[in-house]
């Protein structure tokens, strides 16, 4: 079986990647401004959007990681940075 190889990006496009998921997910931050440092929670964003949040964006990386690596990572930035370490490894 081939092994996909991730999409590289930057941490700038991967918080792009993010921010357009969580708005797929919770269409009523439409219009809204809201931080990047922001608490996912806060956002309206509950364990079943988070992970799915996680899911989507893995999708669209072309990574195949365990969700579970991205626990107690709250944030759009904790996020994209996360996600970035799991490129620059190969994952």
């Amino acid at each position: 079986m081939e092994t996909a190889t991730p999409i590289k990006m930057t941490k700038e496009e991967i918080i792009t990647l993010l921010r357009e998921n969580l708005l797929e997910i919770i269409p009523e931050l439409e219009g809204e401004a809201f931080s990047n440092d922001e608490s996912l929670v806060d956002l309206g964003a509950n364990s079943i959007d988070r992970a799915e949040l996680i899911m989507l964006t893995l999708e669209g990386l072309n990574l195949n990681v365990p969700r579970t690596e991205f626990v107690g990572y709250l944030n759009i930035n904790s996020l994209a940075g996360r996600f970035l370490e799991k490129i620059e490894a190969g994952a």
